[in-house]
Order: C-alpha cells, then structure tokens, then sequence
C-alpha cells in the first residue's frame, strides 16, 4: 500500500491499495468507529484483486481504538466538518486516476459518512453503507446523484429498522436510485474480527451484492486467477 496526494502534492491521511493500477474505477473506502485497524486494510486487499484502486481513509489521524469506550468517545469527538472535508480532498484527489469512475464504501460510522461524503460530491457514482445512516446535521441524503446500496441489520439497536425505513423513504422520495438489504443480523455483522456478532452467511451475501454494485455502476476487471 502506498500514499494519495492532491493535486498540490500534499499526502491524505490514510493508506492507498493501487495495485489495480492508476486508470482503474476507485473506491473511497471509509473505517468503523475503531479507525483504519487492519480489518479495514483486510477490505482493501479484497476489493484490489476485483480491479478497484481502494484509498482507506484514515479520519482519527493514525489512532486506532482497543475497545468499545475508547471507539465511542474517539467517533463523539470527530469534528464532522473536518472528517467531510477530508473526505472531499480525497474524492477529487481519486477523480483524475480513475476517470471519475468513484465510488464511497463505509461500515458502521463510516457507512453514515459514505452516504454523507455522496451526499456532499456530486461526483461520487456509486454509495455502499454497511448499518450507518448520517445525521440530519450532517447531510441531506436527498441531494445524493449517485447511486446507493444499503446493507442493514434487523437486530440493530442504534441504526434501528425504524432509521433504515425512514431512510429508505427519503431516498426514494427524492428521486435517488437506491437498494437497501435487510439481513436477520446484528450490528457490525460483516466484521469478522467480532466473532459475537459476525453472521458469516449475511456477511457474504451482502460483498457478493457490494461487489455486483460495483462493478455495474463503476466497471472494474476482477483478475484472472
């Protein structure tokens, strides 16, 4: 992995998976409230080899949380403001590489800011939240152009069925092509370094579903085994 860089040379907080090459689609890929821990690394490396430069953004500044106080009070402290700004300088920093074939992925915390960092750049195609939903505050998810894959847990007691509903209308409501899954799960049910809640079945189903997305709306030539 290496490093992304603007236009003016400055480097972007995070790491850059660019072995699919330069002019292939990219995917602005966005970390749970623990920060960019090696399981997020782990998503890069298996969304490489499906022909996707993959920038994991790094929004706690090289800091990982160890347990789940420690994650809270890290993702409470986040400066919204501040994380849609980096996420911006990141959107446009990949927009030239790949054609402006982009696309946002996030999980949990990182779901909520997938969908506020398309909500925010026009120019993202293609949105996948896994059980995240941004605040009202920090975006207007109507205003989404691209296109949005959900993935969502019936048993989640923060992003309620209720939330995932709710959302569903005001996308739709607006026009937004969307999809959103609902899988009999917990939260964080994809991540499988939390064996307490990782459903292996509606965890692959949901990257088999994340990946077709991908490739539809972006493109992206998975490599030859």
């Amino acid at each position: 992995m290496s490093q992304l860089f603007t236009a003016d040379g400055t480097g972007l907080a995070g790491v850059f998976e660019d072995s699919a090459g330069a002019t292939a689609p990219a995917i602005l890929l966005v970390h749970e409230w623990w920060g960019l821990n090696d399981q997020v690394r782990g998503v890069a490396r298996r969304l490489a080899p499906e022909g996707f430069q993959v920038f994991c953004v790094d929004l706690y500044g090289g800091t990982v949380a160890t347990d789940a106080a420690e994650a809270a009070a890290r993702m409470q402290a986040l400066d919204a403001r501040v994380a849609l700004a980096e996420l911006h300088a990141a959107v446009h920093a990949l927009l030239p590489r790949c054609n402006g074939a982009l696309g946002v992925l996030g999980y949990c915390m990182g779901g909520a800011y997938a969908l506020a960092t398309a909500a925010h750049n026009p120019e993202v195609k293609a949105a996948v939240a896994f059980y995240g939903i941004p605040s009202a505050a920090m975006a207007d998810v109507s205003r989404i152009s691209g296109q949005v894959l959900g993935h969502y847990a019936s048993r989640d007691r923060s992003v309620t069925p209720e939330r995932v509903d709710a959302l569903e209308r005001t996308l739709h409501a607006a026009g937004v092509q969307a999809t959103l899954y609902r899988y009999a799960a917990d939260h964080a049910f994809a991540n499988e370094r939390r064996p307490e809640v990782y459903a292996p079945e509606a965890a692959a189903l949901a990257w088999q579903r994340t990946l077709a997305f991908f490739h539809e709306v972006l493109g992206g030539s998975p490599a030859r085994h």
